[in-house]
């Protein structure tokens, strides 16, 4: 990473007031004595920060609506309609090679929670999990562990594969109360 760039990202993080974990120690030396705080939080993986972290968002005042169950359900079968459309726009052509199928794995996760969100599904946390690897003589099992509210919380996963590549996506709905 170029000093420039390192400057950059310290700014920025100094500015979000969180402690960079890029493997610098002159930015982690700047940070820690421009600000000293209670608790440290770390970024685990930051690419190049983009010109939409400097816009300032105006503070949302919220007033509790004390609203236990959602007023509408997380639409599985359109979540997996759009989870095909998408693989299958995006990977239909693509033969595996690991460094376009990093960046696919964000564009892809990027895109179908954008689509998602496009359906308005109120007090519902989206979460994308977005999986790509190399078809060869082998088997995989993937699983995923968390929190469940069974009542309400909702998950849509869809598998693709084509001659050189299998793609696994996994949208889950959480419910915010």
């Amino acid at each position: 990473m170029s000093d420039l760039a390192k400057e950059k990202a310290a700014r920025l993080l100094k500015k979000r007031g969180s402690l960079s974990s890029l493997g610098s120690h002159e930015v982690r030396a700047k940070e820690t004595f421009a600000k000293t705080k209670d608790s440290i939080s770390t970024v685990s993986y930051m690419e190049e920060p983009g010109h939409h972290d400097d816009i300032p968002r105006p503070a949302v005042q919220m007033e509790n609506t004390y609203q236990l169950s959602p007023a509408r359900r997380f639409p599985v079968l359109t979540v997996k309609d759009i989870l095909k459309d998408v693989l299958t726009s995006y990977l239909q052509e693509e033969k595996y090679e690991p460094e376009l199928c990093r960046q696919m794995t964000k564009t892809i996760s990027e895109v179908v929670k954008a689509r998602v969100k496009d359906l308005m599904i109120p007090r519902y946390k989206i979460i994308v999990i977005i999986s790509i690897g190399q078809i060869r003589d082998q088997n995989m099992r993937m699983g995923s562990r968390c929190l469940w509210d069974e009542t309400h919380d909702n998950f849509s996963s869809h598998t693709f594969k084509n001659s050189s590549l299998f793609a696994t996506a996994t949208v889950y709905g959480v419910y915010f109360e």
